[in-house]
C-alpha cells in the first residue's frame, strides 16, 4: 500500500501562489466538486481569506489515477509563506517525503524561497522546483531557470512550468509528483509509531489529532499512548482528510490522517509527540520538531476584568492550534490580570489578537511589544528580561545584551541606496551585497531584533515598491546600551506603556509616545501632563489642555468683577479636581503608542 502513497507539501515565498496551486490540484484530482469549489479551499480561517495569506498548515488527501494505470494516494500539506509562520513549515516538512518549491516566474528566487529550501534539505526531502505564473506578461522562465541552478543548486531540467491560475501544466506536475517523490519507507508489521504534526479543538468531539503514521497501524477501538504526555487513550475514530474529515477503519504506515480519542484537555497533545500502542509500545519515540523560540513578547489584558476567565480559556484553545504561542499569567496595577505572551513576529501577534477578538468576542489591551534581553548583574548572575516591568535597577547592572539577527534581503539593484539607508537607520552593521542575477542583488546585514519586529518589513516593502523580499535568522546576543523609558500620565507611571529601548532611540520614542497619547486621551476638566522619563529625568512632555465650561455665559454686560469672581471660583474647583482626579486612558491610546513614528 505504501508504494502508492505520496506525502508532499508546497513551500514558497509569500504570494508565489501556493494556495492557488493547491486549489488546482484539488480540482484536477476530482477531490472537490465544481459545485462545492471556491477559491483558497484550504485557507479555511476567515482571517486567511481576508488577508489572502496562509497562516495554518492544512492537510488534504487526493486520489490520482496515474498514466501507469495505478491509483495513487497523494497527501498534500499546504504551508504558510510569511517568515513569522516558518515554524508551521518545519512541522509540515517533518511529515513528508517531498516538497514542491514554488517560484514566481516574474519575481524569481526570493529570500523565503532559499530559507524554505534549506529547511527541506535538512529533512532530506526530494524537492521539485515549480515555476508558477508563466501566464503573466512579465514572466521570464529562462532567467528563473538560471536562478534555480545558480542560487538554489537544483537541476533546472527537473523544473515544472505551470500556471496555477489557468491550470496549465498541472497534469505534468501530478505525474512528476508520482514519479519523483519517493514512497514512504514505513512498514505495517512494526509496532505503531505516529507523529503528531498538528491538532484542532472540536467542541463536540474533543481534540482532533493530526497524524503521520510512520510505522504500524492505528484503528478505532485501539488503546494508544502519547509518549511525551504519558497518557493512555482509547481511539474513537480514525480517518483521512478530504475537504471534510472522512472516517475509515484504520490508517497504515505512510498515511496521513486524524485520530479522535476523547482527549478533553488541550494541554495533553503537543506537536511533535509520538503516538504508539499501549499494548505493544515502540522502544523509542520519533524525533520531535525544533523547539519553538518566541522572539516578540507582549502582555494581553481584557478591557473588562470580568473577561479574564474567558481570555484564559481562549488562549488555551488557540495554543492547541498554534504550537508557537506561549503565555503565562501576569498582573498590572493599571490593567489588572492578564497574560504575558510570546510570538514569532509582529504579524503573528496581530493574527493572534484578531483571532481572540473575532472568534472569542473579546475586547483586549496589548502592551508595547518587546524582545528578550539578557542582563548580567553586578554579582555576576545572568537573567533574561522580556517585560520592562522586570528590568532591574540600572545601578545593579554590569552588562546588557540584546538579540541580533542576520537579515537577507533580495531585490532589484536600483533599490540598493534606499535599503542601505533603512538598514543604517536601524543600527545595522556587517553589511554585504552580492549580485544574484543580472539586475538582482542580495544584501546581508546584522541588525538588532528590536529594530526589526516593529515595522521593518513594511518599510522595506515601501522603499523597494514591493519588490524586496526579507528573511532572517537569529545569530545570538551582543552588548547594547539599553534604558527603560517610563510614560507618566498626570504624574502617575503607566506600567503598560514602559519600554526598553537603545539609549539613542529613547528620546525620539518618548516624544512620539507622548504625542500619540495627547491625541488619543480625551480632555478632562483639568490640565493633564504626559511625560517620558528615564529614571527621574524627564526627556519629553506634552500637555492636554483642560476643558473649560463658559461660566460667564449668563452674565450680560454689567460689572467685570462678577465675571472675574466666577472665573476664580472655577479655577479653584479645577485645582481641587486635579488633586483627586484620575485620568481614564482609553484602549486606543495604548494602541497609539505602538505606532512607530520615525
Amino acid at each position: 500500500m505504501t508504494l502508492h502513497i505520496r506525502n508532499f507539501c508546497i513551500i514558497a515565498h509569500i504570494d508565489h501562489g501556493k494556495s492557488t496551486l493547491a486549489d488546482r490540484l484539488l480540482q484536477a484530482t476530482g477531490t472537490v466538486s465544481e459545485r462545492e469549489f471556491h477559491d483558497l479551499m484550504l485557507d479555511t480561517m476567515e482571517i486567511e481569506q481576508e488577508r489572502g495569506i496562509t497562516i495554518k498548515s492544512t492537510a488534504v488527501t487526493m486520489s490520482y489515477p496515474s498514466s501507469d494505470g495505478k491509483v495513487y494516494e497523494l497527501n498534500l500539506i499546504d504551508t504558510p509563506g510569511h517568515v513569522d509562520f516558518s515554524y508551521e513549515v518545519s512541522r509540515a516538512l517533518a511529515s513528508c517525503e517531498g516538497a514542491l518549491l514554488v517560484i514566481d516566474a516574474a519575481q524569481g528566487v526570493e529570500a523565503q524561497t532559499l530559507a524554505n529550501l534549506y529547511k527541506a534539505m535538512e529533512q532530506d526531502l526530494t524537492v521539485i522546483p515549480v515555476i508558477n505564473k508563466i501566464d503573466l506578461p512579465s514572466a521570464n522562465v529562462l532567467e528563473v531557470m538560471g536562478e534555480i541552478e545558480g542560487e538554489l543548486g537544483l537541476d533546472a531540467d527537473d523544473a515544472v512550468c505551470i500556471s496555477a491560475k489557468t491550470g496549465e501544466g498541472i497534469p505534468e506536475l501530478l505525474e512528476a509528483i508520482v514519479r519523483k517523490i519517493p514512497a514512504s519507507s514505513g512498514r505495517d508489521d512494526l509496532p505503531l509509531r505516529a507523529r503528531v504534526f498538528d491538532s484542532l479543538y472540536d467542541p463536540y468531539r474533543g481534540v482532533v489529532v493530526y497524524l503521520r503514521i510512520v510505522e504500524g497501524r492505528i484503528a478505532s477501538g485501539q488503546d494508544v499512548l502519547l509518549m511525551a504526555a504519558g497518557e493512555v487513550h482509547t481511539v474513537e475514530e480514525v480517518g483521512r482528510f478530504g475537504i471534510r474529515r472522512e472516517p475509515c477503519r484504520e490508517l497504515s504506515a505512510g498515511e496521513v490522517g486524524y485520530m479522535i480519542a476523547g482527549i478533553k484537555t488541550v494541554g495533553d497533545v503537543r506537536s511533535g509527540d509520538t503516538v504508539t500502542s499501549s499494548a505493544e509500545p515502540a522502544e523509542r519515540p520519533l524525533s520531535g520538531y525544533e523547539e519553538v523560540k518566541p522572539v516578540v513578547f507582549s502582555s494581553i489584558y481584557p478591557v473588562s476584568s470580568e473577561d479574564y476567565e474567558d481570555l484564559a480559556a481562549a488562549l488555551e484553545r488557540l495554543s492547541l492550534n498554534d504550537a508557537s504561542l506561549i503565555y503565562e499569567k501576569v498582573s498590572s496595577t493599571g490593567l489588572g490580570f492578564g497574560f504575558r505572551c510570546g510570538f514569532l513576529g509582529l504579524l503573528h501577534l496581530e493574527v493572534v489578537q484578531e483571532r481572540l477578538e473575532r472568534e472569542f468576542d473579546l475586547s483586549l489591551v496589548l502592551t508595547a511589544p518587546t524582545v528578550r534581553y539578557r542582563v548580567t548583574l553586578a554579582d555576576g548572575s545572568l537573567i533574561t528580561v522580556d517585560n520592562p516591568v522586570d528590568y532591574p535597577d540600572p545601578g545593579s547592572i554590569q552588562l546588557t545584551e540584546e538579540p541580533f539577527i542576520r537579515a537577507s534581503i533580495i531585490m532589484p539593484d536600483r533599490y540598493i541606496g534606499p535599503v542601505t539607508k533603512l538598514i543604517l537607520d536601524r543600527r545595522g552593521n556587517n553589511y554585504k551585497n552580492i549580485y544574484v542575477g543580472k539586475k538582482r542583488v542580495e544584501i546581508t546585514a546584522d541588525l538588532p531584533l528590536s529594530e526589526v519586529v516593529y515595522d521593518f518589513y513594511d518599510k522595506l516593502k515601501s522603499v523597494t515598491q514591493g519588490y524586496g523580499s526579507f528573511d532572517y535568522e537569529l545569530i545570538g546576543y551582543r552588548p547594547s546600551d539599553l534604558v527603560k523609558v517610563d510614560i507618566l500620565v498626570n504624574h502617575e507611571k503607566v506600567e503598560a506603556l514602559s519600554m526598553l529601548v537603545h539609549r539613542d532611540r529613547a528620546r525620539p520614542w518618548a516624544v512620539a509616545a507622548c504625542r500619540n497619547l495627547r491625541e488619543e486621551i480625551p480632555r478632562h476638566q483639568f490640565k493633564i501632563p504626559i511625560q517620558g522619563a528615564i529614571g527621574g529625568q524627564i526627556i519629553s512632555r506634552e500637555t492636554i489642555t483642560a476643558l473649560r465650561k463658559d461660566v460667564t455665559a449668563k452674565c450680560y454686560g454689567g460689572d467685570i468683577t462678577r465675571k472675574r469672581k466666577l472665573l476664580e471660583k472655577q479655577k479653584a474647583g479645577k485645582k481641587r479636581m486635579k488633586m483627586v482626579g484620575s485620568v481614564a486612558i482609553p484602549q486606543k491610546a495604548f494602541l497609539a503608542v505602538l505606532r512607530r513614528e520615525d
